[in-house]
């Protein structure tokens, strides 16, 4: 058994993946294996991969059908048999040789934990690079409540981070915006946080990620938040800083009523805080709603009026 599995859930970009298996290479720590699971529908990556069997404990699986984001995340996952998970998407890499060395020497330390890194978004298409780290009182808060995360994802994307490998949780092919902050939040209830200040990892930024496809779709965003609720517990919302992202999502969507996220496919009962929200914010000026501070003096007497009812 290694420590560590590095697994990758590729599709098609082989550039990105010869990018990310060249940083691996060159790691000085070694107790590890490589799993990637290919949802390409040729043999570019399979082809790759052969190149690296001599440098690489690398595991090749070719997926009979496409499995898809997130499900392909936990294929690669459940043919891991390493203590640690170390998921790494295909357009992301190891910033520098001792990267890997830094999440062993934290896991020798913390028998389970989400262990992450401040990283480096790179942006593709211009090669300009930007810092990303934690705020103090964002990290402070979510030490005491996971589903603050929601309100701002301030330990960033998979690739930043390292979990034990013990099957008690996966990635929710249900979503696609929500599906990082889901799987934080649920493994937060059991496990401590662990953050290491030192950039370990590049993160590709492109316009052709799920992400980027899906941001501000309401088709895709709005039943993701309500079918996440409802996952989560409406007591979520207890704290400020998540009644107050559910206050700006409901006017950043215009949903004035109950039908309004009916028609995007919410499913399931809409709690009366929410359907609140939406009264509330149908009676006032859009231009008041979005100037900021007025906008949250606003929500916080809503939230003082309401928060009994969040149970």
């Amino acid at each position: 058994m290694p420590l560590i599995s590095i697994c990758i859930p590729a599709y098609k970009r082989t550039d990105f993946l010869k990018r990310l298996l060249n940083s691996i290479t060159i790691q000085e720590f070694a107790d590890f294996e490589v799993i990637v699971t290919d949802d390409s529908p040729g043999n570019e990556v399979e082809q790759l991969c052969q190149q690296y069997s001599a440098t690489l404990p690398l595991q090749y699986f070719k997926n009979t059908a496409a499995l898809g984001t997130p499900e392909n995340w936990n294929q690669a996952i459940r043919k891991a048999k390493g203590e640690w998970i170390k998921l790494m998407h295909d357009d992301d890499w190891f910033r520098k040789p001792e990267a890997l060395q830094k999440f062993a020497d934290a896991a020798a330390e913390h028998s389970s934990a989400i262990i992450f890194s401040a990283y480096f978004d790179v942006f593709l298409s211009t090669n300009k690079e930007k810092k990303v780290m934690p705020d103090g009182l964002r990290f402070r808060q979510l030490k005491k409540e996971s589903s603050t995360l929601l309100s701002r994802n301030i330990i960033g994307p998979p690739s930043v981070l390292m979990h034990r490998n013990d099957g008690r949780h996966w990635y929710d092919k249900k979503l696609k915006w929500l599906v990082d902050v889901d799987m934080y939040i649920r493994r937060l209830e059991d496990d401590k946080i662990v953050y290491l200040p030192e950039p370990l990892i590049n993160v590709g930024v492109g316009d052709e990620q799920v992400t980027a496809s899906v941001h501000g779709a309401p088709g895709v965003e709005i039943p993701e938040h309500f079918y996440f609720l409802e996952k989560t517990r409406i007591k979520r919302l207890k704290h400020i800083l998540v009644y107050d992202y559910w206050w700006r999502f409901i006017r950043n969507f215009s949903l004035y009523n109950e039908a309004d996220a009916r028609k995007y496919g919410v499913e399931g009962t809409v709690h009366p805080v929410l359907k609140s929200m939406m009264r509330w914010q149908k009676r006032l000026p859009r231009k008041l709603l979005m100037k900021g501070f007025i906008s949250k003096i606003i929500m916080a007497t809503h939230f003082l009026l309401n928060r009994h009812k969040l149970r």
